[in-house]
C-alpha cells in the first residue's frame, strides 16, 4: 500500500482515529474525528486529550485510563464522553495502545461514536416492553450485548450470531454470509442447505432492508429458489443485511421449515440484532488493525522493532529447544543518508519501499523480514548455521543491488549486510538485544570494508553470562 492510500484509509476510517505523547498530549487526529468533533487539526494538535472531555469523564482518564494503559500497554472498550466544538456531549467507546518509540512511547487511541449504540440500547428497552408475549425473544435481546462484547474476531461474530438468530427467531437453520475484498458473498457461519445448491438471487442479497420470502411467494418471481425450498422442505426464508451507513458487510439467512407469522415483532428483532452484529464486526475488524499497526512499520509493512525483538527472543528460545543454529542478518543501505538529502524524503521513502519489496522476495519462507528503523533491515533466519546465513546474505545483497526509479532520476543502491549466528551447541543463549549488537557490529565491518559487502561473526565462544 502507498502512502497515498495509507493517509486515505487513515482519514476516512469509520472510527477517529488519534495519535498522542504518553502523557496525553495529541499529535496527529484523522479526518474522521475532526470532523464529529467540529475542530481543525490545527486547533487539536499540541491539546492535551483530557480537554475533549467532560468533567466526569476527564477524571476518570486520568486516574483509571492512563494508569491502566501505562500499567498494561493497552485500554479496551473505555466509555467515555467527548464534547465538540460546539459544546454538544458526544458518547464514545474508545482503544488506546502504548507503543514505545525509543526512549518514549506514543499512544494510538481509535475512538467509536457510542451515540447508536446508546439509541440501541433506547430500542432494548422498547422492544422488551412490546415482546412481552416472547420471553425467549427478550433474553436474546438481553444477553445479545454481552456475547459479541466477548468477541475477538470475525469468525466469533459471525458464528454467534448465526447461533443467537436460529433460537431467536425459532428458524430451522440460520447463516451468516459475508463479503469477501472480492465481493462476492461466501458463508461464513451457520447452516444453509440451499448454499451450493440454488443460483444466487441478487435483488435479494442486495436488498437495502430485511425481507421474507415465502415458497409461494417465490414461485412466480423466483422459481428455482422455490425448487430449492421444496427440495430441503423449507417454507420460508428472511434476508436481513448486515451493513454500515457506506458498506454493506453482508447477509443474515434463516430459514423455516413450517408456516410462520412475520410479524412486527420479528422485524423489530432482526433490525436490533442485524445492527448489533454490524456494529460489532466493524470494531474487531478495526481493532484487529489497530493490533496490526502497533506492530508492522507502517511506510513498509513490515514487523517493526518491537515485534522484531520479540520474535528475535521467540526464536532463541526454539534454537535452545531444538538445537537448531539461528542466525540474523543486519542490512543497512548505502548512501541512503545522501538520496534524503539530494532527492528529498518522497524519493527516500520510495527507496525503503522497493528495498523491502527485494528482501521479501529474496527470504526463505520461514525467516522473518523487518525495519529496525531508518535504512536498517533484520532478517531472523531460523535453521540457519553459518553457511547458510552467508548465502541467504549474498542474495539480500544481490537483490538489493539493482536500479531503482525513486524521483527524476533513477538510483542504483547497495547494502552493507552484518550476520550473527547462534549455535547452541557452543554459544551461551544471548538475549535479543545481544544478537542485535553482534549483527549489527558485523554490519559496521562491512561498512568499514568498503560497504556493499557482507561480514559474519559467530557467537562462540560464550564471552556473557547468562542466567
Amino acid at each position: 500500500m502507498n502512502e497515498g492510500e495509507w493517509e486515505r484509509r487513515y482519514n476516512e476510517s469509520p472510527c477517529g482515529l488519534l495519535s498522542s505523547t504518553a502523557e496525553g498530549t495529541i499529535l496527529e487526529a484523522n479526518a474522521t474525528l475532526l470532523e464529529w468533533m467540529g475542530y481543525g487539526l490545527d486547533e487539536l494538535v499540541g491539546r492535551p486529550f483530557t480537554s475533549l472531555l467532560e468533567p466526569g469523564s476527564k477524571l476518570f482518564y486520568a486516574t483509571r485510563h492512563l494508569p491502566v494503559l501505562h500499567l498494561q500497554g493497552r485500554v479496551d472498550q473505555v466509555a467515555l464522553t467527548m464534547v465538540t466544538a460546539d459544546g454538544m456531549p458526544m458518547p464514545v467507546l474508545v482503544n488506546s495502545v502504548l507503543i514505545p518509540e525509543g526512549a518514549s512511547a506514543v499512544v494510538r487511541t481509535a475512538v467509536f461514536d457510542a451515540t447508536e449504540r446508546l439509541e440501541y440500547e433506547r430500542e432494548l428497552v422498547n422492544a422488551r416492553r412490546s415482546a412481552e408475549s416472547s420471553e425467549s425473544r427478550v433474553r436474546i435481546l438481553q444477553d445479545v450485548s454481552s456475547t459479541f462484547g466477548l468477541s475477538a474476531n470475525d469468525e466469533d461474530v459471525v458464528e454467534s450470531f448465526a447461533e443467537i438468530a436460529r433460537e431467536a427467531f425459532a428458524a430451522t437453520h440460520a447463516s451468516v454470509l459475508l463479503y469477501d475484498e472480492a465481493g462476492e458473498l461466501h458463508l461464513a457461519a451457520g447452516t444453509n442447505p440451499l448454499w451450493g445448491n440454488v443460483a444466487p438471487v441478487e435483488t435479494l442479497r442486495r436488498s437495502p432492508v430485511e425481507i421474507v420470502v415465502t415458497v409461494d411467494d417465490a414461485d412466480t418471481d423466483y422459481p428455482d429458489l422455490a425448487a430449492g425450498l421444496r427440495a430441503a422442505r423449507l417454507d420460508a426464508l428472511s434476508i436481513m443485511p448486515l451493513s454500515t451507513e457506506s458498506e454493506q458487510l453482508g447477509i443474515l439467512v434463516c430459514l423455516f421449515s413450517r408456516q410462520r407469522d412475520f410479524d412486527a415483532q420479528f422485524f423489530e428483532l432482526q433490525r436490533a440484532l442485524g445492527r448489533q452484529a454490524s456494529q460489532t464486526l466493524v470494531r474487531v475488524r478495526l481493532q484487529r488493525q489497530l493490533s496490526h499497526m502497533a506492530l508492522h512499520d507502517q511506510l513498509t509493512g513490515l514487523a517493526n522493532r518491537q515485534l522484531l525483538l520479540q520474535s528475535i527472543d521467540a526464536a532463541i528460545a526454539d534454537a535452545e529447544r531444538s538445537g537448531d543454529a539461528l542466525s540474523l542478518v543486519f542490512l543497512d543501505i548505502d548512501g541512503f543518508k545522501a538520496v534524503n538529502d539530494r532527492l528529498g524524503h518522497a524519493a527516500g521513502d520510495a527507496v525503503l519501499r522497493e528495498v523491502a519489496e527485494r528482501l521479501r522476495n529474496a527470504v526463505r519462507a520461514d525467516d522473518i523480514l523487518g525495519r529496525m528503523g531508518g535504512d536498517e533491515f533484520v532478517v531472523i533466519c531460523p535453521t540457519a548455521d553459518a553457511r547458510s546465513a552467508a548465502s541467504i546474505a549474498e542474495r539480500l545483497r544481490s537483490f538489493s543491488r539493482h536500479q531503482i526509479e525513486a524521483g527524476p532520476e533513477p538510483l542504483w543502491v547497495s547494502a552493507s549486510i552484518g550476520v550473527a549466528t547462534y549455535s547452541p551447541e557452543v554459544d551461551g543463549r544471548p538475549s535479543p538485544q545481544e544478537l542485535l549488537i553482534r549483527a549489527d557490529a558485523a554490519m559496521y565491518e562491512s561498512k568499514g570494508s568498503g560497504k556493499d559487502n557482507v561480514s559474519h561473526e559467530q557467537l562462540h565462544p560464550p564471552t556473557l553470562e547468562h542466567s
